[in-house]
């Protein structure tokens, strides 16, 4: 079996887990029939995700947050980039939120336009990714 036997760097562990938020989004995504497109680079436009029906895209931004209840308040980081959809995952918990893109400079992870999700649950995200408008 398979043993890694080197250390990684935490800064290096901490993206390995970040990144693995976004391929977990994208498999569920693609599972639920969505074309999936992911960009080279998202510097500038800050768009992790593109997601297409044929004739529409979103774009969406996966963001993890260090969080220890839903009343979480999270920075607008994401203003004049044309991101739809802010996906957030607890890193400390399992639990996520949906977020329409949003004008306010912050806003609590609860919002009543938000749609929470349990972490481990495909299908449990898509049926609140399905209720966002």
């Amino acid at each position: 079996m398979p043993r890694r036997t080197t250390q990684t760097p935490k800064h290096t562990h901490q993206t390995l887990k970040n990144m693995s938020f976004e391929s977990m989004v994208i498999s569920w995504l693609m599972y639920d029939g969505w074309q999936v497109f992911t960009p080279i680079l998202d510097n500038g436009h800050q768009t992790d995700i593109l997601i297409s029906d044929g004739p529409n895209y979103h774009r969406i931004q996966i963001k993890t947050v260090e969080a220890s209840g839903d009343d979480h308040w999270v920075e607008n980081k994401w203003q004049d980039s044309h991101v739809d959809l802010v996906i957030y995952f607890a890193r400390n918990s399992t639990w996520g939120y949906i977020a329409p893109a949003f004008a306010d400079q912050r806003r609590p992870l609860n919002h009543p336009e938000h749609a929470r999700f349990a972490a481990n649950s495909r299908t449990e995200f898509l049926k609140e990714f399905h209720t966002i408008d």
